[in-house]
């Protein structure tokens, strides 16, 4: 089961969109330099429905999307989750996923994203800033992923 260690309003993880990040614990991962190595312990509440569904309904007035901010040990409870966002929204929201892993998932249908970071984080590559960065970020387009990793370039 996923659990949700915080959430926020950010500005920057999908560009162009008000995104509530859903901070998930239990990364196997285990990057070295991790932006955020508290979320590699098993903390915070089971994020399911009831509570995914209620932060949708408190958010969904002030967000234009929900990102998973990690979840690489259960990329089908991620999944399963977009899918969610995206019946009880309508469609009024997109979703995103922030993944460490080298390639998507199997269990991943990239249909219900609209925006995918794939890659671990190599502190001497740097992130999706980074001219150099292994990290790709994907906008879905059609169910395929066009590689728009540049546009962070561009935020700076």
């Amino acid at each position: 089961m996923l659990r949700l260690a915080s959430y926020d309003i950010v500005f920057q993880e999908i560009p162009g969109e008000v995104t509530l990040a859903l901070n998930l614990s239990g990364c196997p991962n285990g990057c070295p330099g991790c932006h955020s190595p508290h979320l590699q312990e098993q903390a915070g509440e089971p994020l399911d429905e009831r509570l995914f569904g209620g932060l949708l309904e408190i958010y969904a007035g002030s967000v234009t999307c929900v990102c998973f901010m990690g979840g690489d040990a259960e990329p089908g409870e991620v999944d399963r989750l977009a899918a969610f966002t995206r019946r009880v929204a309508g469609g009024r929201l997109k979703t995103g996923w922030y993944s460490g892993r080298q390639q998507l998932a199997g269990e991943i249908d990239p249909g219900n994203f609209d925006f995918i970071k794939l890659g671990p984080y190599v502190s001497r590559l740097g992130g999706l800033d980074s001219p150099q960065t292994n990290q790709r970020f994907y906008k879905i387009v059609g169910g395929r992923m066009e590689d728009i990793t540049s546009v962070f370039r561009r935020m700076k």
